[in-house]
């Protein structure tokens, strides 16, 4: 076997994603992931730190990828649409790269440990908005409640996407959901 298998990431992943379906999270170890994909456990440790990262693979380039786009926003456009325009730019970027997305929210949605890690993930991204908007000049009070409410309004996106099993863009959901974000605030 080569030292570096050409898919071994990708059939990690695959692998991992088939048997937390199966088995459920808690059942499921880093050996059986390998097994499964045909790696040896030390080659899963060469892409993922534990069991939990294969689901969460990639997070840690959003934070950066939301703070550019925050700043690169029009600089006339309000704070919120300013985070929002960003996340559906992000937003769209990051869901033609998903694999498995169904499948793997029932896996988080089972498991109160992977919960807990996509909160963390989900804060990450709160406060890359946050400092950006920051960054922009918005005050610290406005900055943190806006990165808030683009945060929870493009988590809602994101399980519309999934619902809509491919019938509906990120964009789209993103687009309905600030609709509703925009009608709840104004009281209509």
């Amino acid at each position: 076997m080569a030292r570096w298998d050409p898919g071994a990431e990708q059939r990690l992943k695959q692998a991992a994603l088939e048997l937390y379906l199966e088995r459920g999270y808690d059942n499921v170890t880093v050996t059986h992931i390998a097994e499964r994909a045909g790696l040896t456990r030390r080659s899963y440790f060469r892409y993922f730190p534990d069991k939990r990262e294969v689901l969460f693979a990639g997070s840690e380039r959003l934070p950066p990828a939301l703070t550019e786009a925050v700043l690169t926003a029009d600089p006339d456009a309000a704070p919120l649409t300013a985070a929002l325009d960003a996340l559906a730019r992000v937003g769209a970027q990051l869901v033609e790269q998903l694999d498995g997305a169904p499948e793997r929210r029932a896996v988080i949605d089972a498991s109160p440990e992977l919960q807990e890690r996509e909160r963390t993930k989900t804060a990450a991204i709160t406060e890359a908005i946050r400092d950006a908007l920051m960054q922009r000049q918005v005050n610290t009070g406005t900055a943190e409640l806006v990165a808030q409410l683009a945060t929870v309004a493009c988590n809602s996106a994101f399980r519309r996407w999934i619902e809509a099993k491919g019938q509906s863009s990120f964009g789209s959901c993103l687009d309905a959901v600030t609709d509703e974000l925009r009608a709840a605030l104004a009281g209509t």
